[in-house]
This record gives C-alpha cells, structure tokens and sequence, in this order.
C-alpha cells in the first residue's frame, strides 16, 4: 500500500495505517467497517496494509501444523456445516478412538514435514472420562517419542478437564467461536455461543494457548464477519484459525454457493487488521475457495497453515504448501517465536517496563508482493535490499529510498 494512493481516495484505509502502524494502536468496530466496506478496487491496499501490519507486528514467518481427526463420526452436536453430525446422513465412515501407536506414529510424520505442533482432534461435545484418560495417555507418548508440541481439541471442557490436559504437556487447545455470536444460532441449537466461550476462559485460565476461530462462507454478513473478529480479539487468542466453507453432502448447508475468492482474501486482510498479532493460520477449505490465489491469503496476512489433509476433507500435498513459502521467501518458523513476539508487541503497546521494541528491519528471507491497483502483481524475492522493500510496500520516494526493485530480480 502507497500512503500517496490511500490518502483522499480511501481515507477509512489511511486512517487504519496511521492507528495501526503510527499509533500502534488497535482498531475499533467502526474503522474496521469503513475499510471492510471500501469497494473491491480497494482490495489491493487493504492487502498491503494487511501485509505490513503482520511483517511489522509478527516478522516473515509462518508456523505449521498438523491434525489428525483421533476419533470421526457420531458427534451429538447439530452444527450444519459438519459431516461429523450424527444428526444428519454424510459419506463419513464412524471410528472410534485411534490407538495411542497410531498417533504417535503420525505425530512423527508431522516432525518430518517441519511442523511445530501436532493437533489431537476428537468429534464429541466434551470428553468423558474414559476419552479424556487416553488422550492423556497419547499425549504422554507423543512427548516421550517426538519433541513437537502437542494441541487438542475435545470439544466442551469443564474447567477441571483443562487444568488436567494443561497438567499433561498440551500446550495449545482448540476451541473454535465458528462464526458471530448474532448467526450462531443459524448453525448449532444443541449448544450455545456461551458454551464455547466459557471453555475458552476455562483453556486460558489453566494456562494453554488458545486457538479459537471458526468457518467463514456460512451465509453470515459481511458485518457478521466483523463481528466475530472482534468477539475473537475479545477472547486475545494465540491462534486465529481461519476455515472457509467446503459443503459437505448430507448437511443443511450442502448447497450453500462458494465463497467468492476476493471476499475470502478480504475476509483475510480484515482480520488481520484487526487482530495483529495473532498467528492467523489457513485451515480447511482454502484449496476449494481461493484455489490458485492461496498464496494472496498469505500476502494478506497468513501466517500459519494447517499442512496435509483436515478433518473429513482433502488438503493438498504439504511439500506444495513448502514449496510455495519458500516461493514468497516465508521461512517456516516455530510457533512459539511467532506468540513470543505477539506477547512482546502486546506489552509494548500496554505500556509495560522493561520490553524492548521489537522493531527489526525485514530479514533477508523475507519476500515482498508488490501489488497496486492496474498493474501486474511483482514479488520481490528474498535478497533484494531492505529499503527496496520498504519502497516497494510504502512507495517511498525520497533520494535515501531509490534503490532499483531489479537489484535483486523481480517476477510479474
């Protein structure tokens, strides 16, 4: 984004750059709306500024992950965007719990394919005790066996059962909001929005990272979308994981059309914007809904992704994903240097003694994608000098700023 292109044209977007990078402050509703309803010829700025906002806020890299669905099928819950729903007839084969070896097994793959955490996934509301006791067994192995990190996602917890899986290593749990607290009951009657948001206060007060974010594409409004990214800021999640609807046959929402790519990348940005420095992690339904535009998520603030197949639904090959960051020059990097960094920028920002900015330049592994409205998209590789970065993404123009993009090579 060029602060000479926003100025005038697209005020709500300059007003959002100057709280975000210039008073290092966070947004609140109505500047999020002003720039959420700019017309789509707009969209290229606000994936600019949604790409500074996380390079300056969480650095180039982004953290995988991995999950396996631990136990598939027969859950009580009616959400009618899940395949998983015993109340509706879906392709999805039922089995039980897999065996501790088995996880254990694909947690190793998982480490091999250079991901920091591994993700425990069980279709139930909540864990009874005898589902709570193996997990807690798998864990114990998984550690013992491999050094990455271990995550979960059980469904409701009481608070005791997050202080016992807190007790047993895992570090990060997931609980996801889904959608607005105003459309959830459009998609769950079984359980409520309070319900998911009390397990979220239970994971953090037992001290794990919370990974909270939901399924765009539901039928939910654009201030909807909104909405919930400010009721997940309300949450201070470490992880936003983002799922953009893929219908699943059989579910009340099996006809329900596409998301149109631009409003996923929209989507993307705004969350960003107003959430930054969250880890923001591509999660399932990318490959159906933004197909060869992935890599626009990632320049408009993506900073994780889920590698390998989801829950019920096929991802793509993990060495793609690979290859692609290694393309926009995003090093792969462990989860935990990400949420370090966010906890630093957030005591920074409160005023907190003793933290030091964290202010670096762009790193030579850093890649940029340049794109400005009624020109073909460029990417400026890792190498090329910083300030030409800088140029590129401000539009600086002063004599101190004029270093050629070509120094290093540019791809249209």
């Amino acid at each position: 984004m060029r602060r000479q292109q926003v100025k005038g044209k697209y005020e709500a977007l300059e007003a959002a750059a100057d709280a975000l990078l210039g008073e290092r402050r966070s947004l609140d509703f109505e500047e999020a709306m002003a720039v959420a309803e700019l017309p789509d010829e707009a969209l290229p700025s606000i994936v600019a500024l949604a790409h500074q906002v996380m390079l300056d806020r969480c650095g180039p890299g982004v953290a995988l992950e991995s999950i396996i669905s631990a136990k598939t099928g027969a859950c009580p819950e009616d959400c009618t965007f899940c395949s998983q729903s015993a109340h509706y007839k879906t392709p999805i084969k039922v089995h039980p719990m897999l065996d501790t070896e088995t996880l254990v097994e694909a947690a190793r793959d998982s480490e091999r394919l250079g991901a920091s955490h591994f993700c425990i996934v069980v279709a139930v509301r909540g864990p009874d005790d005898r589902l709570l006791s193996k997990v807690l067994d798998a864990v114990a192995a998984i550690r013992a066996e491999t050094s990455i990190e271990v995550a979960c996602s059980l469904g409701i917890l009481a608070r005791d059962q997050a202080f016992a899986l807190a007790e047993a290593g895992v570090v990060t749990y997931n609980h996801n909001l889904e959608t607005a607290r105003s459309f959830f009951p459009n998609i769950c009657t079984t359980h409520t929005y309070e319900d998911r948001v009390w397990t979220c206060l239970h994971v953090k007060e037992a001290g794990m990272d919370l990974c909270s974010g939901g399924i765009l594409g539901m039928g939910e409004s654009l201030t909807q979308r909104v909405e919930f990214a400010f009721e997940l800021r309300a949450l201070d999640p470490v992880e936003v994981p983002i799922n953009f609807l893929d219908p699943r046959p059989g579910t009340p929402l099996a006809s329900m059309p596409l998301m149109q790519p631009r409003d996923a990348v929209r989507t993307i940005a705004l969350f960003r914007l107003v959430m930054p420095e969250v880890l923001l992690r591509y999660a399932g339904g990318r490959e159906v809904v933004l197909r060869e535009l992935q890599a626009y998520g990632l320049v408009a603030g993506i900073n994780g992704l889920i590698i390998g197949n989801y829950l019920t639904t096929l991802g793509r090959p993990p060495e793609e994903d690979i290859e692609l960051l290694e393309q926009l020059g995003r090093p792969p990097v462990d989860q935990s240097v990400i949420a370090d960094r966010a906890k630093l920028e957030k005591a920074i920002r409160n005023g907190a003694e003793n933290a030091e900015p964290v202010m670096e330049e762009p790193t030579v592994t850093e890649g940029v994608v340049l794109i400005e409205p009624g020109k073909p998209v460029r990417f400026i590789p890792p190498g090329v000098a910083a300030s030409a970065r800088r140029r590129a993404i401000w539009g600086d123009t002063s004599e101190s700023a004029q270093v050629s993009l070509t120094e290093g090579g540019t791809a249209s």
